[in-house]
């Protein structure tokens, strides 16, 4: 049985022992480990520090000269160089098209895959509950989009 099975497994034991429909993971760890399941080794320092710097150069943002919107200054782009997947950071100022439209690309990826499992989600909930109203939420954002980027014209008129 694979790690992340077992992981599954001693979360549904949890909620049966505790009678708990929602969980608090840290609640889990602490039955984990009472329960003999070992803590992790702690992260190599050099691996944490590369998440962190990682964590800020997505979190740096920078406005639009001529529209004055924000956008996101730095953009990942996952690669294999020698047999390894790397992820390398590039600056949207500074990126050639090519590199800027595969980190495009892949975020979108990210989006259409995250959209994929919600609608599966959704279509399970809506089979096991008949009786109820069906949720159905659209999966076409480019309204959304466009309202978010309206909303936050008026917002900075105001």
């Amino acid at each position: 049985m694979s790690k992340v099975a077992e992981m599954q497994r001693l979360i549904h034991y949890f909620k049966e022992t505790t009678l708990s429909a929602e969980v608090n993971m840290h609640a889990v760890v602490d039955f984990a480990v009472a329960n003999g399941w070992p803590l992790p080794k702690p992260t190599d320092p050099r691996d944490r520090l590369a998440k962190e710097f990682s964590d800020a150069a997505r979190q740096e943002v920078r406005y639009d000269r001529k529209t004055s919107r924000p956008y996101r200054a730095n953009h990942a782009v996952t690669e294999m160089r020698n047999g390894k997947q790397l992820t390398l950071w590039i600056d949207i100022d500074e990126a050639p098209r090519r590199t800027m439209h595969k980190s495009l690309v892949q975020r979108r990826e990210q989006m259409v895959g995250d959209a994929f499992q919600l609608s599966l989600d959704m279509d399970h909930w809506n089979s096991i509950h008949i009786t109820e109203e069906p949720i159905t939420l659209p999966l076409d954002f480019e309204f959304d989009v466009q309202l978010r980027k309206m909303g936050s014209d008026m917002d900075e008129a105001s």
